[in-house]
């Protein structure tokens, strides 16, 4: 073969590399897009609604605020039963660690394998939450959630016919408890606890399809 030709193929190779190399660390470090695939933030998210996340909160260690819609890894047990509660340590529990380099690159890099969930960030570290009277409530003050369709009720109870026991305690430092818009039909914090900073994974930065609703999202 000609030594020009093999000279050109090569540099394809390398750039091919140089770019998936690229590629992948935007997509790890700053921003991906991203599907929603459930119902659990509708009406305010849908299914097939087409994001962008910011991933650089996640990249710098930045903590989320009250209001913000992340995407964090979903959790080993998405329901709690009551007798295994521990509200004094009421964080999610995560039991899968990757056993080598691969599959760490595998499941949190091309994230292939890996479930994760879209919510609404509702109370941080130091905050004591409590729901009750059909509302949410921090530090004993009534949580305005004017991002909610008029008549919702927050309770205890999931679409899944489950009756979640994370309500009245401290959330931890570094912890963050989410719920999703469609509080009838979301599994989240209320039955699985809190999220741990690391676990979080982006912040969803705006919606680009349907075009007809591209931009923020409140």
């Amino acid at each position: 073969m000609n030594k020009s030709i093999v000279k050109d193929i090569i540099e394809w190779i390398i750039c091919i590399i140089v770019a998936v190399v690229i590629a992948l660390l935007i997509r790890y470090y700053i921003g991906t897009p991203t599907i929603v695939k459930k119902t659990s933030m509708s009406p305010t998210l849908v299914q097939d609604d087409r994001l962008w996340l910011n991933r650089w909160g996640k990249t710098t260690g930045e903590f989320p605020e009250r209001g913000d819609i992340i995407t964090f890894e979903a959790p080993s047990q998405n329901q709690i039963f009551e007798d295994e509660v521990d509200l004094t340590n009421p964080v999610a529990k995560y039991e899968y660690e990757p056993e080598t380099l691969w599959e760490n690159f595998k499941y949190n890099v091309l994230e292939k394998e890996k479930t994760s969930y879209i919510k609404r960030v509702i109370a941080l570290p130091g905050e004591f939450i409590e729901i009750k009277d059909g509302a949410v409530y921090i530090d004993g003050n009534k949580l305005e959630e004017n991002y909610l369709q008029d008549g919702v009720i927050t309770d205890m109870m999931q679409g899944i016919g489950f009756e979640g026991c994370f309500t009245g305690f401290t959330i931890p430092e570094n912890s963050i408890y989410c719920l999703g818009d469609n509080r009838e039909g979301s599994t989240d914090s209320r039955s699985f606890g809190c999220i741990p900073l690391e676990k979080i994974e982006g912040k969803v930065a705006f919606r680009f399809w349907p075009f007809s609703k591209f931009g923020e999202i409140d």
